[in-house]
């Protein structure tokens, strides 16, 4: 049997991402017909079929789920190889695809790829914003090396690397009951006032579980997509939130008051740990534990965030 090349099996697979021929062209930067050969090309190797054509996309077949399975376990083997070559060749150089969750990236970014840069001037490096279920999707299948995100979440077998804690302050309006304590209490998370991200974002799943708060119906809340929308919405009097301590001093707008809650060694209070994670078969692993390290040098001031007492802005 002929062999199966690594051009044909990056189509099979992302028209199996994209569930459409035309779309998966355009991904990869080929026309749909050279595309739609190299897939027939592939059936004919395989002696398969791999999609159900239809006016409407493309289905993966069952055959074609289990085929398109160890795919992407050979081209992540092809990846690590890449890797490894250059990891040897010369540490710290080439490319590095780093991933971020919206509500760390925005607020740690800044102030670490400057560093990287300074460190690793020969390092080029590459940044993706997405959701945590899909940057661990992306890292698991090779299209990301390193991910910056929370590490209270399930990350399907990643390599984890704690960096610091990340409190959560209770955001409200000037005025509001909840701000007359200099410490926030978790009796202040009032359920049909407490505005959350929308579902998808793991901040909120840590707010829920964290603070032991029964999930939400789609129906009974307010959600925003990102941080800033929220806390508008709260100095605006539209309710309450939690706050990643992280994103204070850059969401933080006129009106709003902060409060911390109680914290100690012994019963911490509401929070999430922020980390990195990669692959536990990368090549660079080593590095990413030398990336680490450098990340918690310049983040130890955010680290070291503990003060117990009330902010107004």
């Amino acid at each position: 049997m002929e062999r199966p090349s690594i051009r044909q099996l990056e189509c099979a697979l992302a028209v199996e991402r994209h569930a459409n021929f035309s779309r998966a062209a355009e991904a990869l930067y080929l026309s749909q017909p050279a595309l739609s050969n190299q897939i027939k090309q592939l059936e004919a190797q395989l002696g398969l079929i791999l999609f159900e054509r239809g006016r409407h996309g493309a289905r993966t077949t069952p055959e074609g789920q289990a085929v398109l399975a160890r795919a992407r376990v050979v081209l992540s083997d092809v990846d690590a190889l890449s890797e490894q070559a250059a990891s040897l060749a010369a540490p710290f150089q080439g490319d590095l695809r780093l991933g971020a969750i919206p509500t760390v990236a925005p607020y740690l970014l800044p102030t670490l790829v400057p560093a990287v840069r300074e460190v690793y001037p020969d390092l080029r490096l590459f940044l993706r914003e997405e959701r945590t279920a899909e940057l661990v999707r992306l890292c698991l299948e090779g299209q990301l090396d390193i991910l910056l995100l929370a590490l209270d979440v399930e990350l399907g077998g990643l390599t984890e690397h704690f960096l610091f804690e990340d409190p959560f302050l209770l955001a409200a309006r000037k005025g509001h009951p909840a701000t007359r304590r200099k410490l926030a209490r978790e009796e202040d998370l009032n359920l049909s006032e407490l505005l959350l991200l929308d579902d998808g974002h793991c901040l909120r799943e840590h707010a829920l579980s964290q603070c032991n708060l029964p999930a939400r119906s789609s129906e009974d809340d307010f959600r925003a997509s990102s941080l800033g929308t929220l806390v508008q919405m709260v100095a605006s009097g539209l309710g309450v939130t939690l706050l990643p301590s992280i994103a204070a001093d850059v969401e933080a707008t006129e009106g709003l008051e902060l409060r911390p809650f109680p914290s100690t060694r012994k019963q911490p209070g509401p929070g999430r740990r922020i980390g990195l994670a990669w692959r536990p078969t990368s090549p660079r692993a080593s590095q990413y534990e030398e990336l680490a390290g450098l990340f918690s040098d310049v983040l130890e001031p955010l680290a070291q965030w503990r003060d117990p007492g009330p902010q107004v802005i």
